[in-house]
């Protein structure tokens, strides 16, 4: 499952992708086979660490498995 992190909330990526023009048409993250297509992956600092994603609209995005 994919979720938004910032500072202070955890968003769902209907709350944001809705306005993204790399969103799908159902305003979703591009997400196919396990990567995120409309972001960037960011490396792991620790091994049980999630992955994580920085979108092109800089928000932080994270896979909760």
């Amino acid at each position: 499952m994919l979720v938004i992190v910032t500072k202070e909330r955890i968003l769902s990526p209907q709350e944001v992708c809705q306005g993204c023009l790399l969103a799908t048409e159902d305003g979703l993250p591009r997400w196919q086979q396990g990567k995120l297509n409309c972001g960037q992956y960011l490396p792991k600092s620790h091994h049980n660490q999630p992955t994580l994603y920085r979108c092109q609209m800089g928000f932080s995005l994270v896979n909760i498995e």
